[in-house]
């Protein structure tokens, strides 16, 4: 760890959105997932929850490594019932789906706590998360094809949310709790050592200014 990359985690930290985040719901595609999670990454995602029946997301390298390292990835076992806890946890629910009601994607404010739902490649979203939903949103579209892929909606959607937050001034210094800022920090900073203090259940070291660790508990005398 040099004391640049620890000075670049940092920065990229500090801009993380605690309030904006994704359910994915039964996306079973490993391009559309892995391009969902880069997307995230992207415009400062930190936490996203998804529902895999089928264990594609379990299965996906993601999960392990890649854009994971930086995502951190919920598994749950119902959209539905993780929809309504969002609610009641005072999130704005918005469902990516083309339906009567639909409303243009640009017209929502992004600045709020936002949840982002999306549905499976083929069959989108159910009716009930459909009906749980704040707002339902479509991209207009101007040509024969009736939607994009989902990992293209999704990727336009968060940019929109990210325009809106830029210019809120959502990204110009970090809203993480100490805590959590510090945790994560160390967890990307030292991912080896911080799954080791997780399997032993002892707490994260301290770091040096430069990201060194100031003791490293597994040191051998």
């Amino acid at each position: 760890m040099t004391p640049n990359r620890f000075n670049k985690l940092k920065t990229i930290l500090a801009r993380r959105q605690p309030d904006l985040t994704v359910l994915m719901d039964n996306i079973h595609k490993s391009h559309n997932i892995a391009a969902v999670l880069r997307t995230c990454d992207a415009v400062g995602i930190s936490k996203i929850h998804a529902v895999s029946p089928d264990g594609q997301i379990r299965r996906h390298h993601m999960v392990s490594g890649g854009s994971r390292r930086w995502v951190n990835v919920t598994l749950q076992d119902n959209a539905f019932d993780t929809a309504i806890n969002f609610k009641k946890e005072g999130w704005q629910l918005v469902a990516a789906h083309p339906a009567p009601n639909s409303i243009d994607y640009r017209s929502i404010d992004y600045t709020k706590k936002t949840a982002i739902i999306l549905g499976s490649e083929l069959e989108g979203l159910t009716s009930k998360l459909r009906n749980a939903a704040d707002k339902i949103v479509i991209i207009p579209m101007e040509g024969m094809v009736a939607s994009l892929n989902v990992s293209v909606a999704a990727a336009l959607i968060l940019y929109e949310a990210q325009r809106q937050r830029k210019e809120a001034k959502l990204y110009q210094e970090s809203r993480l709790s100490q805590e959590e800022y510090d945790a994560t920090l160390f967890e990307w900073a030292h991912p080896e050592i911080a799954e080791r203090c997780q399997n032993q259940n002892i707490p994260y070291p301290k770091l040096n200014d430069d990201g060194s660790l100031a003791e490293n508990p597994f040191k051998k005398n």
